[in-house]
């Protein structure tokens, strides 16, 4: 149980950070890449906000595994 929490737990922090650069990116406030064709997009804005929902869920999981 322990290998399925640590898993949720590293998959969550990476869906919650992916999910806020998407969400800085889509609404023009990150420029990084500068190539990027996400930049200023605003669905991507909202494809990261339920990114970054999944994320805070697996990690909201992670903590009820084991108990």
């Amino acid at each position: 149980m322990a290998i399925v929490k640590r898993l949720c737990r590293i998959l969550g922090m990476v869906c919650l950070l992916t999910g806020l650069l998407w969400i800085g990116q889509g609404l023009g406030l990150v420029h990084w890449p500068e190539s990027s064709f996400m930049i200023d997009a605003r669905p991507w804005a909202w494809r990261g906000a339920g990114l970054a929902l999944l994320g805070l869920g697996m990690l909201f999981l992670s903590r009820k595994i084991g108990r």
